[in-house]
């Protein structure tokens, strides 16, 4: 029946099933090729990891119930997977020698298995039905999949929304008749959970943001799908059925999204809802005249170098969105990172630039100390006090901004005095009874995770949910390692450094993991600017040697990868799929007929040049770096 459908576009109604025979025209439709082998669209990497993180409820959500699925498909000689809405798998588990099978055809995790792309299939039926199906053998439309049974049931959300796709697959010889039961079942367990968390997410959300539905400027609370859930006063006024709204139904009611601040929960750290601060019809004539009057905007300032790679422009985006705006701010990224840099140009850029700008390391006050640093202290507060006293920190702030680093180290006893402050935006100087107001605001950072800290109760929720209203994540130097020719750049300038650079030089830099980030680069700018004479020879001489005893020192504390095995595994990650499946190949090859190159590339069907080249190629990708320049 495929056969004459494929070529002669026959097909016998009464010997399939309807929703097959449907599928097998879209198929067709959409131009398909039925003769397809393998999967043709695979994310990986850092694509892969961006949709999983789209994804991050539904894959939170399911992590238990896949682990329990992981065993049992291996027990059963099966493979489990959790697709996305877009028709990616975004994970798969179960038995290890199916899952070598399922490469062959390129059934990965990445691989995008819709209708589109593979013809008819399980999990893209599914999807295009919105119902469980099985798809057995020859039933599926492209060859890839002709020997492979498989089970899919869709994952709804409350509102009914297709969230994603629970999937059961196995070799045709190894179908088992409940298949289709056991993940209906399955995902039909997945829906209520994800019910349950959508409801304790939206709980939450309410309840973190009841100090700002307070204000009187209108603001709305959403859901990640757009549900109104909770909206200030005047939005309350302005419209009574408010609750039963998504956000675009509010802006036809002639209000304009000003700006956006995502809001991640306590408990679990996922993305959990949105903040949406909105302009009314005054407000945006008022804003119009302004802006004919006064021309276009200030553009935002950044106090560093900015470079040119997209991950850290994205995080320049957040940061000139929210400078304007006057609410506390958390910043997150690792060790130097240069989350103070980024602290300063929000102060910059905002209302507040005029005022002063007051940094404090929490981690790096004594404890018995932090009181009178943050607060201020009166005469005679303590033996060896100052006659006159002292201003604290938050008052040395006042009409400025206050950045707290390493907030995550502040004390459990500090913890409460400061929300009391943020509260009130008073303070009572240690040993004095007078209350002080002050105007500030607050520019928190951390290299902790802080959702943890909450979690295991070494940071208080209430606090946590004053200083989290909009956070900023400041990616590692890894990410943006296109960013450090213009870094080095920077650095020569300020320091009137006039080094010529051979092209080696940016290549190491750029090839190096740099676990100490931004301050680990400088570091060792410094050291090559004081020991290198400004001679491109020793430079690079130099810069393989400070790398090698930094990659040393970093294993030694943290025994971690060596430098040499660092660089060997993002080149070997590097790899394309095909590439890595070649390599295997070849592998198997050599093993095969013990090392005899001729023999092996026979094997693969490959002139005995080409399978040399391919082995020298993946060699150089092996290779680690040279650590003494030569």
């Amino acid at each position: 029946m495929w056969k004459r459908f494929v070529q002669e576009g026959v097909l016998d109604s009464s010997r399939i099933h309807q929703s097959i025979i449907e599928s097998w025209y879209r198929s067709r439709n959409a131009q398909v090729s039925p003769y397809l082998d393998r999967g043709r669209h695979i994310l990986s990497g850092e694509s892969l990891r961006n949709q999983q993180q789209k994804n991050a409820l539904l894959m939170d959500v399911a992590a238990p119930f896949l682990e329990k699925m992981d065993r049992i498909a291996s027990e059963m000689g099966m493979i489990a997977l959790l697709i996305d809405p877009e028709g990616y798998v975004l994970w798969m588990k179960g038995s290890k020698n199916v899952r070598k099978v399922a490469e062959k055809i390129r059934f990965v995790e990445g691989v995008r298995w819709t209708e589109a792309e593979m013809g008819t299939n399980a999990i893209g039926t599914a999807l295009s039905l919105g119902q469980p199906i099985m798809v057995t053998g020859s039933e599926h439309y492209s060859i890839a999949s002709h020997g492979w049974s498989c089970a899919a049931a869709p994952i709804r959300s409350d509102d009914g929304e297709v969230l994603g796709i629970l999937d059961v697959s196995c070799p045709v010889d190894r179908a088992h008749p409940y298949m289709l039961g056991i993940v209906t079942q399955a995902a039909y367990t997945l829906e209520k959970e994800v019910k349950i968390r959508s409801h304790r997410d939206e709980m939450e959300l309410i309840q973190g943001s009841m100090e700002v539905l307070e204000k009187e400027q209108p603001l709305i609370i959403c859901t990640p799908r757009q549900n109104v859930v909770a909206a200030s006063r005047s939005i309350r006024q302005n419209i009574p059925n408010w609750r039963e709204m998504r956000a675009e139904e509010i802006y036809i009611r002639g209000y304009r999204n000003r700006m956006e601040v995502p809001i991640y929960s306590a408990e679990h750290g996922g993305f959990i809802g949105k903040c949406i601060y909105l302009l009314n019809a005054e407000e945006q004539r008022v804003r119009q005249t302004v802006y004919q009057d006064k021309g276009s905007a200030k553009p935002f300032r950044f106090l560093g170098e900015a470079g040119t790679s997209s991950v850290f422009r994205k995080t320049l985006e957040e940061l000139e969105r929210v400078a304007s705006a006057d609410i506390n701010v958390f910043i997150l990224g690792e060790t130097g990172t240069g989350k103070e840099v980024i602290a300063r140009s929000i102060h910059e850029n905002s209302k507040r630039a005029s005022g002063p700008y007051v940094a404090v390391n929490c981690g790096a006050i004594p404890r018995e100390l932090l009181e009178s640093e943050l607060f201020g202290y009166v005469e005679g507060a303590f033996s060896g006090a100052k006659r006159t006293g002292a201003k604290g920190k938050f008052q040395l702030a006042h009409q400025g901004t206050i950045f707290l680093d390493e907030i995550g180290e502040i004390p459990h006893s500090m913890q409460v005095a400061l929300l009391r402050v943020l509260q009130e935006r008073k303070i009572t100087p240690l040993g004095g009874s007078q209350e002080i107001p002050v105007d500030f605001r607050v520019i928190a950072a951390t290299h902790r995770n802080i959702h943890r800290l909450v979690k295991e109760g070494k940071f208080r929720e209430d606090l946590f949910y004053r200083l989290y209203v909009y956070p900023v994540h400041v990616p590692v130097l890894k990410q943006r390692a296109e960013d450090i020719p213009h870094l080095v750049q920077h650095y020569c300038e300020k320091h009137d450094w006039d080094a010529v650079f051979p092209p080696e030089f940016f290549a190491a830099l750029m090839d190096y993991t740099w676990p100490g980030n931004i301050r680990e680069l400088m570091n060792v700018l410094d050291k090559l600017r004081i020991l290198s004479m400004n001679r491109c020879d020793d430079l690079l001489h130099l810069l393989h040697s400070l790398l090698y005893q930094n990659a040393e020192l970093s294993k030694s504390v943290s025994s971690s990868l060596s430098f040499s095995e660092q660089r060997m595994e993002e080149h070997r990650a590097s790899l394309s799929f095909r590439d890595k499946i070649l390599q295997q190949q070849m592998v198997e090859a050599l093993q095969k007929t013990n090392g005899n190159v001729s023999k092996a590339a026979k094997l693969l069907g490959i002139p005995r040049s080409t399978f040399y080249k391919r082995m020298h190629r993946f060699e150089e990708t092996a290779k680690p770096p040279p650590v003494d320049g030569v």
